[in-house]
């Protein structure tokens, strides 16, 4: 497995509203990065725990030895040193110009301008740190300034953007937009319109102009544009999707808390601010954890951001698994849904989930019917997992769980959900696939289980027999098909199958 070359990181924070706003985050020397949080909702004999999470900025410096060289100022830095080492953190100061606690009139805030300031900031980046590229970690809008510097200003210089960027991550940036559930359009409508406190930059005019190259304040959408999407891999001056992560954030309830806003007007398939379907790049990786936009539970301040965070930038391999060759029955007025949750060996929290409880079920579509075209796939999750973060047990081995369930819910012909036979949170088919992952002479190899044939605790479970057998001959690519219990026959039919697929990473 190889190992990962340290660049740059470059935070750049969210949307701060108006004036007042503005200058609130200008006072912040690391405009909320640097925040942490204590609190966990879960303890035992059902007392408070209280866990500390440092914050992103100070963990990226204990785990992976970053450096946060800002001495009086990053830009006074940056101008006494003509060198700076690759693996530093820097923070990228876009409304500094726009807060009026200097004096002075301050500059209006347009997204165009600090993703050319970003630009500027990467620049001076790669050369003194003698890098080719940098990681971009991104809150929120500060997903937007991101890619209005990849999809527009570095397009139209005739530059590639990942040339300039490593990855991106993005932490519950609206990549669709802001939209609400009530109103029938009318409240975005009228944001956009009046831009209170300029956020209209989230409606999808606006949108559209900051995305597209070549874009003018005058031009309008297509009908058809979507703004989560990114060019396709292939065409000219396209960032590759799989260089791109989104965390998605479940649970509205804690940001109304932290911020006196109503999560009943953006809905419950939210983080309390951005809707689940509006909050990832089409194609590109993605997590959901129940946390709210921002506040005492927010994404930022999460040990679950970080760790998803961490193992994307600088993990080593690369676990794909996908539901296959399912064929759910021919059921009249029946919906099939698939809920999973994803854990790895080491942590005190749940790495990604989708549940319906979270409003966030995968959807089983009609070509998982008998006779249906193509083989069933159904992406559950992919998993980044690094060599160095290995069972502390001494065995050497990574170990994740995937717990999968599968839903049946009936509709009546009028569309109202048909209870009769239904047992409430109870699974059609409910297991764990356990996975152990090794490095043998350089070569991933893995062994899994489903929970329902362990006899005892997992935590006692050691694995036997021989690795599973990789059935892809080409090299850099590993892939094994793991059986469903006999159980699920029935149900997904006769062969489907967990494909686990294994790439080096980095």
């Amino acid at each position: 497995m190889s190992q990962t070359q340290k660049l740059p990181v470059v935070y750049v924070r969210g949307f701060a509203g108006g004036q007042s706003g503005i200058d609130s985050a200008v006072m912040d020397p690391f405009l909320g990065f640097n925040a942490g949080s204590t609190h966990i909702r879960i303890g035992p004999d059902n007392k408070p725990s209280f866990y500390q999470f440092e914050s992103p900025l100070l963990r990226l410096m204990v785990d992976e030895g970053y450096q946060l060289l800002v001495h009086g100022g990053q830009e006074t830095y940056l101008n006494a040193h003509a060198e700076i080492p690759a693996d530093s953190l820097w923070i990228h100061r876009f409304y500094d110009p726009s807060a009026s606690t200097w004096g002075g009139t301050p500059k209006e805030f347009r997204i165009e301008d600090a993703a050319q300031d970003l630009l500027e900031l990467i620049e001076e980046l790669r050369a003194k740190a003698h890098v080719d590229r940098v990681h971009l970690v991104a809150h929120s809008m500060g997903g937007l300034i991101c890619r209005c510097l990849i999809q527009k200003l570095l397009p139209e210089r005739g530059i590639e953007p990942a040339s300039y960027v490593a990855k991106l991550f993005t932490y519950g940036t609206p990549h669709g937009g802001i939209a609400f559930d009530i109103g029938f359009g009318v409240l975005e409508r009228l944001r956009d319109a009046i831009g209170v406190n300029g956020a209209e930059i989230f409606g999808r005019e606006r949108m559209y102009q900051y995305l597209t190259p070549g874009a003018t304040a005058a031009d309008e959408p297509p009908d058809n544009w979507d703004p989560r999407a990114m060019p396709a891999d292939g065409e000219p001056f396209a960032f590759p999707h799989r260089q791109v992560f989104c965390l998605v954030g479940t649970d509205p309830s804690d940001y109304d808390v932290a911020h006196g806003l109503s999560s009943a007007a953006v809905g419950p398939r939210s983080d309390g601010l951005v809707q689940i379907d509006n909050a990832y790049v089409p194609g590109a990786f993605r997590a959901y954890v129940h946390r709210s936009h921002s506040g005492r539970y927010g994404l930022v301040n999460s040990e679950e951001g970080y760790q998803n965070l961490r193992r994307f930038l600088f993990g080593d391999l690369k676990v794909e698994s996908t539901l296959v060759h399912i064929r759910l029955p021919e059921e009249k007025n029946t919906v099939w849904q698939a809920e999973v949750g994803l854990s790895i060996r080491g942590l005190q929290i749940v790495m990604h989930e989708r549940t319906s409880a979270q409003w966030c079920p995968i959807q089983l579509g009609s070509d998982t019917r008998p006779g249906a075209n193509g083989d069933g796939a159904v992406p559950l999750v992919s998993t980044f997992l690094c060599e160095n973060l290995a069972s502390p047990n001494g065995s050497g081995t990574l170990r994740y769980a995937l717990h999968l369930r599968i839903l049946s819910l009936r509709e009546r012909d009028n569309g109202f959900l048909d209870f009769r036979d239904h047992i409430e949170q109870t699974a059609d088919f409910d297991d764990i696939l356990v996975v152990d992952v090794s490095n043998e002479a350089g070569v991933p190899a893995l062994r899994a289980t489903w929970n329902s044939t362990i006899v005892g605790p997992i935590s006692d479970y050691e694995p036997t027999g021989p690795d599973l057998v990789d059935e892809d001959p080409a090299s850099g690519r590993w892939v094994s098909h793991i059986p469903l219990p006999e159980s699920t026959r029935t149900i997904l039919g006769e062969d489907a199958r967990i494909r686990l697929t294994a790439t080096e990473w980095n």
